[in-house]
């Protein structure tokens, strides 16, 4: 209902309110210790600033493109001119979102499993002990799971040989650069640069809150998917407000103009 009568994605939107509704208790437990002095004021504040830069780093990755220039040829069909316009491919430097946290978490996950079924055998406990945070070996494969799996579901996602096919069908080009196959590869190419800083800052918000729970004592999880998630829908949300005003102040526009054009 929420998806076909009101704004925004009603799945997304649960699921947003679902973790939100763990921010209170949060906060409650933070303003505990600040009253109990378990945590000073100064290093609250230091958190609450490194929370605020965090949230804008996320929003910065999530809103970030790279466009390339994209030409198309002029057709003639009849009387009528076809094409002659320039417009552009957003490449965003995030495509991948949270698929790669969530994959990455499902196989880092296994060594514990392991000590779990087997924990009579000394092997598998040591196994599992080196795959927690924040041991160095878990921090390291946590994020390199994380980097291969936003390259893999990019190239999953974004096809660039598929991309300069269309676009040699419809007389499209990229200025400086041949048509197909050296278009595929040029885009393949700003695709790679462009995915590393998106898939490096997907391993540090993952890993971030075991860190912070572990090394600052911090009382509460902060980051990861959930913080992905949030933002993500937050933001989609917000475009989508945005286009209804506008499409709302347009309509009263026609309206107001329509209402002259009969007087």
């Amino acid at each position: 209902q929420i998806t076909e009568r009101g704004i925004g994605n009603g799945i997304s939107l649960i699921i947003f309110i679902g973790i939100v509704a763990r921010y209170p208790t949060d906060l409650l437990n933070t303003g505990q210790q600040l009253a109990s002095g378990d945590m000073h004021i100064v290093k609250a504040l230091i958190i609450g600033a490194f929370m605020l830069l965090v949230i804008a780093g996320i929003i910065a990755i999530t809103q970030g493109q790279r466009k390339i220039p994209v030409q198309y040829a002029k057709k003639i069909v009849g009387r009528r001119v076809y094409g002659g316009a320039n417009t552009h491919i957003p490449l965003k430097v995030n495509t991948a979102g949270v698929i790669p946290i969530i994959f990455a978490q499902s196989i880092i996950m296994f060594p514990a499993t392991l000590g779990t079924i087997f924990p009579d055998s000394s092997f598998f406990i040591t196994l599992s002990a080196l795959f927690r945070p924040p041991q160095p070996l878990y921090v390291v494969v946590y994020s390199a799971l994380i980097i291969l799996f936003a390259y893999f579901y990019t190239a999953v996602i974004l096809n660039p040989v598929d991309l300069a096919d269309n676009m040699k069908k419809n007389s499209g080009f990229i200025p400086g650069v041949r048509p197909g196959k050296k278009t595929a590869e040029y885009i393949d190419r700003v695709l790679t640069r462009v995915t590393l800083p998106g898939a490096v800052f997907l391993a540090i918000i993952a890993i971030m809150p075991d860190m912070m729970i572990s090394i600052l004592n911090v009382p509460f999880y902060f980051g990861g998917t959930g913080l992905l998630i949030v933002v993500g829908v937050a933001l989609d949300t917000l475009q989508q407000i945005e286009s209804h005003l506008v499409m709302r102040h347009y309509d009263g526009f026609m309206s107001k103009g329509r209402l002259r054009a009969r007087r």
